[in-house]
């Protein structure tokens, strides 16, 4: 793997140090990573747990105090390496006195992009964020959300084969964290590689290959994501329609192995965007009707807000 990987570490560490040099905490010790090329990875873990510090020394913001990091083979501060990158950070930093086209043109810019092409890549950017409605409005007039999106979009302003994305889904409803998920995947299918860090696990395993969990500096898990979430000592046994025979059948057969019988449950996303999708494609909802769907909405919002969990 180590001849096509993208993002490779080995006993990569950094230690924090105080005024005179004394060390002070250990944010990241001895980490061995290799992500290939087109893949989707998840970097995950509890705050403090190294992630931010893996993430700058990939971007070549912070020095490693032991072991190396290497970015397309090179060292992250490569300035060849740097231009085949996008990053999105945890805060949205932008100019607050330019509109969309303005913030994605001065990006733009950096990479020495020629004029027709960053045209292109200004609409077809700002298409596919969702934006187009805001593109001449200034940022200082943008709700978290839409400075989220156009985020994500200067991250992707130079067409990169590797992108970081550090908690990309924070600020979003429903409707954009999915938009998003769908975009990550548009990009592995591209080819490219994604470096995605989130406190939101389910955004994590609908989109990931592998992930990485790190805890206190340490890489304390790392596969596959449908490896590492099938539990092999658990079956699941689906049928359509059964009478209650198949069911007593189904209960003698298993005996005191049995745990459950119960009907599957739609994840609450996968709810959420069905009902808006019927609601956008009605021909002419009455009002009535219209605001019942609403309220369905805002109920289903405000159950994934609260943390419940889709899959209990």
């Amino acid at each position: 793997m180590a001849d096509t990987a993208v993002i490779r570490t080995v006993g990569l560490g950094k230690t924090y140090t105080d005024f005179w040099g004394r060390p002070r905490v250990t944010a990241l010790h001895g980490l061995d990573l290799e992500i290939p090329s087109g893949e989707v990875f998840g970097l995950l873990g509890p705050n403090g747990s190294g992630k931010t510090t893996t993430i700058k020394l990939l971007l070549g913001l912070l020095r490693a105090t032991k072991g190396d990091a290497f970015v397309f083979g090179s060292d992250p501060g490569d300035n060849q390496a740097k231009h085949r990158l996008g990053y999105l950070p945890e805060e949205t930093y932008l100019y607050k006195f330019l509109n969309a086209e303005e913030t994605l043109r001065f990006y733009g810019s950096l990479f020495s992009l020629g004029r027709s092409e960053l045209n292109k890549r200004i609409d077809e950017l700002i298409d596919m964020v969702g934006l187009g409605h805001a593109r001449k409005r200034r940022l200082g007039e943008y709700s978290k959300g839409m400075a989220r999106r156009l985020g994500l979009a200067q991250a992707l302003i130079n067409n990169p084969d590797l992108v970081i994305l550090d908690e990309p889904t924070s600020g979003l409803d429903p409707i954009g964290t999915a938009e998003v998920k769908d975009l990550i995947i548009r990009l592995k299918q591209q080819g490219k590689t994604v470096l995605l860090c989130s406190h939101l696990l389910a955004d994590v395993e609908d989109v990931c290959d592998r992930l990485a969990i790190l805890h206190q500096g340490h890489l304390r898990e790392l596969g596959r994501v449908e490896e590492l979430l099938t539990a092999t000592d658990r079956t699941v046994v689906e049928l359509d329609h059964p009478d209650e025979a198949v069911l007593a059948a189904v209960r003698s057969a298993a005996g005191s192995s049995l745990q459950s019988v119960e009907h599957p449950r739609e994840r609450l996303e996968a709810h959420f965007r069905r009902i808006v999708s019927q609601a956008a494609e009605a021909p002419a909802a009455s009002s009535d009707d219209s605001g019942a769907v609403q309220r369905l909405a805002q109920a289903a919002e405000a159950a994934a807000s609260e943390g419940e969990d889709p899959q209990a």
